[in-house]
């Protein structure tokens, strides 16, 4: 990256494994950076959706994705600086752990690959729930593992006392290891409930602004928070806009409400400077769909989770099945799949959905995938001609069985494959869905195909 002045702070707080306090940290300093008045600007490494709802509550900015398997190192870079401009520090929530990556024997894919990227130091959450002098050791395990990468200092989490914390300083100052910055006594009222190896979203789980205070007052207390800045300074990256003409003139249908609200940020901002107007409107709620528009995108969420509003509100699912019936374009990720499917059989009750997608949905009781996917599509469609390849994730416990003729949307391979494995998705004239959310900027002439489509039907 090219950088100028050294006026700004940015770093990364990162694990040694999922679970650890990452995101109760993120979100103690970035409610205290906000609350100081400090124009903070949060990220979240590799694919999840829900981390990001916090942050922005936390400080009031849109929180943006940072994966370098799906946006590739140029994308990363240009993401980070472009949403970093005009802010004074950059607080990036790690993924998994540190060195976790897409596959063993790579960065690529973890939130390593985002530090070094970036020149970000490393802020490590240890959980020292009984734990002393052992902190030591795996600090030194984290900071030494490539020499290349920073580990600034280190915060524990769940911490019995003062005194146990004070311990725990004294064995990494003896140790010659990174200091311990910081550090959160165990307490219940800190604990954000998960669900599916997630976090339950913020629309399900509302913390309230007392709620984020409290833990912003606690970060003071015991976050050395004018250090981790100090330390934290990096030359400010140089956000350079593409001076791209904007012509075109489309209204896309965005659904937005508790059951669908998994979307990439930088995705809909590609969108909006592609001259696309965002309408977003709501599948449990409204009635109808938004006026004079090219077309619907429903993204992820936890549809089964309202199956029976969604149900209920059968005049939008007519609506949406009409649009589609009529030529609209439609498309869906993964919760706006099983959406569009004819039904969602969880807990043993059956609900009816839109009926664009001949297939019912199983909401099983374990995981079905977890994962990157790369995706070729099959056939030509509005995002390009057949065999345009994308990047995106996977992650669902459901599956589909299909009641008519499958259109296969995607061929499709993992992180560890060479080659394209299978199919995947739905493909029937202008609707496309899958349970994959795809990344565009892993393609970004898919954009430009798909506003031109767009343009088209409007």
């Amino acid at each position: 990256m090219t950088n100028t002045a050294s006026d700004f702070s940015a770093f990364c707080v990162a694990g040694t494994g999922s679970g650890d306090g990452k995101t109760t940290v993120t979100l103690g300093l970035l409610r205290a950076l906000a609350t100081r008045g400090v124009r903070v600007q949060p990220f979240k490494c590799g694919p999840d959706y829900i981390d990001p709802t916090f942050h922005n509550i936390a400080t009031g900015q849109l929180s943006r994705n940072l994966d370098g398997w799906m946006m590739g190192t140029e994308q990363v870079e240009k993401s980070f600086a472009a949403a970093s401009a005009g802010k004074s520090c950059a607080v990036v929530e790690g993924v998994m752990g540190l060195f976790d990556s897409s596959r063993p024997g790579t960065l690529k894919g973890s939130t390593a690959e985002i530090c070094l990227t970036l020149e970000l130091p490393v802020v490590l959450v240890v959980n020292a729930r009984g734990m002393a002098g052992s902190i030591a050791a795996i600090a030194k395990g984290y900071a030494e593992f490539h020499p290349e990468l920073k580990v600034a200092g280190v915060v524990a989490n769940k911490v019995g006392s003062d005194n146990h914390a004070r311990i725990l300083k004294e064995a990494l100052d003896m140790a010659g290891m990174p200091p311990l910055l910081g550090y959160l006594k165990r307490n219940d009222k800190w604990i954000l409930p998960e669900r599916h190896l997630g976090l339950v979203p913020s629309t399900e789980n509302p913390k309230t602004g007392e709620w984020f205070d409290a833990l912003a007052s606690e970060a003071e207390q015991c976050f050395e928070i004018d250090k981790i800045l100090e330390l934290s300074r990096i030359d400010r990256p140089v956000f350079a806009r593409d001076k791209v003409p904007v012509t075109a003139d489309a209204r896309l249908a965005v659904a937005r409400d508790e059951a669908f609200h998994f979307y990439y940020e930088d995705n809909l901002n590609a969108l909006r400077e592609n001259g696309v107007e965002l309408i977003e409107f709501s599948p449990l709620r409204d009635q109808l769909l938004p006026d004079n528009i090219g077309g619907i995108y429903i993204g992820g969420g936890f549809p089964e989770s309202f199956a029976g509003e969604l149900e209920n509100n059968q005049a939008m699912r007519e609506a949406i099945r009409e649009f589609a019936d009529m030529g609209g374009i439609v498309y869906a990720e993964c919760g706006g799949f099983m959406y569009l499917a004819e039904k969602i059989i969880a807990d043993g009750q059956t609900y009816e959905m839109c009926g664009v997608v001949p297939a019912e949905i199983d909401m099983g009781k374990q995981l079905r995938f977890l994962g990157y996917r790369e995706v070729k599509t099959c056939c030509d469609s509005f995002f390009g001609p057949a065999g345009t390849v994308m990047r995106g994730h996977e992650f669902h416990w459901s599956s589909e069985v299909f009641t008519g003729k499958e259109h296969p949307a995607f061929h499709f391979r993992t992180a560890s494959q060479s080659g394209f494995s299978g199919e995947c998705g739905y493909i029937n004239n202008n609707v496309l869905a899958s349970y994959i959310h795809l990344h565009w900027a892993s393609c970004p002439q898919v954009l430009k195909k798909f506003t031109a489509s767009l343009c088209r039907r409007k």
